[in-house]
């Protein structure tokens, strides 16, 4: 498995911006595998993924050249967990969001090519809010315990910036002709939470986005481990590589 730090230069935020890149040893692997961003947790970085064993989870399918890792880089300090005028927050936010899709991404996909994302705890939410304002772009999503609700974040305020990054409020008004919805049908939608401690709010969170897909028919596996399931890496680093077997044994994964 090779391991890359590359730091680059964005425009859209105006600082450089650092990744972990983790794939294939050998470079012909790399045109047949899935590009996968991997988010950090709430304020953490790009080097937590590796830290805490996640990559570790994933090197049999990063090894086999089924899988291309991006560990994205986060700001969430400044902006979900910040205080502070909300409305500057989340359009700092909204910046990163573009940093990662117009900027990020396009470096390490072809043109027409579709990613996957994935991350625990806010990486979770910062996964499942990529899949599902872009649909166009990725075509799947590992959320491990994630919260699905900007307002956790930003409490009563709301503007258009943090509806548009809130899943559970702007799912249920998305009209069933929009083109988005026929891109979930053909998507992987994966959501998984544990029931132990320190996972009452994303449980609560996961059963409502669940909910609301069901009410939109759009095909979805949302996963609720037991009760001794405790928001930790330990069990993340069971989830991930359970999720991935079933990727690619229903033949996501290349």
């Amino acid at each position: 498995m090779r391991e890359e730090y590359p730091k680059r230069y964005s425009a859209t935020l105006g600082r450089n911006m650092e990744c972990g890149i983790f794939r294939a040893d050998h470079p012909s692997d790399i045109d047949h595998s899935k590009v996968c961003l991997a988010f950090p947790p709430q304020s953490g970085r790009f080097w937590d993924f590796k830290n805490f064993g996640m990559v570790e989870a994933a090197r049999p399918w990063i090894e086999s050249g089924e899988l291309f890792l991006i560990c994205v880089d986060g700001i969430d300090a400044e902006t979900w967990s910040a205080y502070g005028d909300p409305r500057a927050r989340i359009e700092l936010q909204e910046l990163w969001f573009h940093y990662v899709v117009d900027e990020l991404l396009p470096e390490y996909t072809n043109k027409g090519e579709k990613a996957m994302t994935t991350g625990c705890s806010m990486g979770g939410t910062h996964a499942a809010n990529f899949f599902f304002r872009r649909p166009d772009l990725f075509d799947g999503v590992v959320s491990l315990s994630g919260i699905y609700d900007a307002q956790a974040f930003f409490h009563d305020y709301m503007d258009d910036l943090v509806y548009a990054n809130s899943p559970i409020h702007f799912l249920p008004n998305m009209p069933q002709d929009h083109p988005w919805i026929d891109l979930y049908h053909q998507a992987r939608i994966i959501l998984c939470v544990g029931q132990g401690a320190w996972e009452d709010e994303l449980l609560y969170s996961t059963h409502r986005l669940d909910d609301i897909l069901n009410s939109k028919n759009i095909p979805h596996w949302a996963d609720y481990w037991g009760y001794d399931v405790n928001h930790d890496w330990p069990w993340w680093q069971k989830q991930l590589p359970y999720f991935l077997n079933h990727l690619e044994n229903n033949g996501y994964l290349c």
